[in-house]
């Protein structure tokens, strides 16, 4: 396999922007090969941080194939390349000046 290149730099299909890479698929499948060349790390990040929203309003098992797919679902729409509405959470922000 060859090294990653720290450098890399994304067209980042979430964030609209040009923005680091990350340093490898996160998948091996072509969701994660999409997901390496098209978003960056920076929204990776910040699905992390959603898909744990997600997985805790839902009680997704991670280990069906069935919560696997609706998770796969689900980043494909928040990150804009699916059309669809993405599950809502329970989770809400912080009022401003909270943490």
């Amino acid at each position: 396999m060859p090294e990653a290149d720290p450098n890399r730099v994304v067209d980042c299909v979430k964030l609209k922007q040009s923005l680091p890479a990350l340093a490898k698929p996160p998948f091996p499948n072509a969701l994660g090969q999409e997901i390496f060349e098209r978003v960056s790390k920076e929204a990776w990040d910040l699905w992390l941080k959603e898909s744990v929203r997600i997985i805790n309003t839902y009680r997704v098992d991670l280990s069906s194939r069935e919560g696997m797919e609706f998770m796969f679902k689900q980043l494909r729409i928040w990150l804009g390349l699916d059309e669809g509405e993405l599950a809502q959470t329970a989770w809400t922000p912080p009022a401003e000046g909270e943490d």
